[in-house]
């Protein structure tokens, strides 16, 4: 996106707190996109996704991932239905697997894949005034549903200075939030203009920061190709139990209705002593016993500790569980916690 970070931070304070204050913008397009078309795409998707997409309504969208059939994470995504064409937002190492999957699976179906990586870039829009902030840049106009009403996931082409561009509402960092799709050159341009509205500019380590503080797993640092949705704890979001059959669900299933949701880990938050920040890979023990690992980790000046996100035995799992993590030569002391480590309403109080 390449947008200048020299202007004066909005509010005078950190970037993390503006963001929970107000409003910042960082880039995505790093990530990856591939749009599906076809009178079938619909159906396509939905056979192999875990979310509800044949119910997906022009302008509406969900949360999703694929799995293998022994119930393994291939891929998470965000999926928008424009109207015309379906557009997965997924991390840009899984862009070329989930191609070569959908592929090797269309038979007779009228579907189309393409990867629009390269030609569409995103940036996020993240915090309590994103709505006001995006859409007035966005210039609303009557008849058009104004950002703030939109529900999760919603989405509507907007015309940008002659430039179309997609508008989706996407929380993240633990807090409100919308993706912006355009044109690697229009990218820069509508980043500046959201700048000059009154965002702060986010930079990759504060977006780290943000997103642990909130608790929100990603992939592929808290979640891998060896990670079933119930470990994570994404299947409220990422699951429908109710659409049918797709790779994976048996496994799913059984976790829910035989093992009542019991998994062997599960991904925790994890309060730190001291000074030191763990790395991820770093054991976590109890009573020298191995428990899991830690994910992703980072210094929270709002909490005043090092959290991290990391996998625990489900035995250890409940919030206040006292653990022990290796770090090189030195043994961290730590507690499991609930997530998020930060609300958002706190951060307002």
């Amino acid at each position: 996106m390449s947008i200048s970070g020299a202007r004066d931070q909005a509010l005078g304070t950190r970037p993390d707190l503006a963001v929970r204050q107000a409003a910042g913008v960082i880039d995505r397009s790093h990530r990856g996109r591939i749009v599906v078309r076809g009178a079938d795409r619909r159906t396509f998707l939905h056979a192999l996704l875990t979310n509800d997409i044949a119910a997906l309504e022009s302008g509406g969208g969900c949360y999703a991932t694929l799995l293998t059939p022994q119930g393994r994470m291939v891929a998470d995504m965000l999926v928008f239905e424009l109207g015309d064409v379906l557009l997965l937002d997924v991390d840009r190492s899984r862009t070329d697997v989930l191609l070569t999957k959908f592929d090797q699976l269309i038979f007779s179906e009228d579907v189309q894949l393409g990867d629009v990586s390269d030609a569409w870039g995103a940036i996020g829009v993240y915090g309590p005034a994103a709505a006001a902030i995006t859409g007035g840049v966005l210039g609303e106009l009557p008849g058009t549903a104004r950002l703030s009403s939109f529900a999760q996931y919603q989405n509507e082409r907007i015309e940008f200075r002659g430039d179309l561009v997609v508008a989706a509402r996407a929380d993240g960092l633990g807090v409100p939030g919308f993706v912006l799709f355009a044109s690697r050159p229009t990218v820069p341009v509508l980043g500046e203009a959201i700048l000059e509205a009154g965002a702060v500019l986010i930079d990759p380590a504060t977006a780290e920061l943000l997103r642990i503080e909130a608790g929100e797993p990603a992939f592929p640092v808290d979640m891998t190709e060896d990670t079933i949705p119930y470990e994570a704890g994404i299947e409220t979001r990422a699951v429908s139990f109710t659409k049918g059959c797709f790779p994976g669900q048996e496994v799913l299933v059984r976790i829910r209705d035989r093992g009542h949701g019991r998994i062997a880990k599960k991904l925790v938050g994890l309060l730190i002593e001291g000074d030191e920040v763990p790395s991820r890979g770093d054991r976590v023990l109890a009573e020298d016993k191995e428990l899991g690992h830690v994910t992703s980790a980072v210094w929270s000046p709002f909490v005043g500790k090092a959290i991290a996100l990391g996998y625990v035995h489900r035995d250890a799992s409940g919030p206040g569980s006292l653990v022990a993590i290796i770090h090189g030569e030195h043994r961290l002391t730590g507690a499991v916690t609930a997530l998020p480590f930060v609300e958002a309403a706190s951060v307002l109080s």
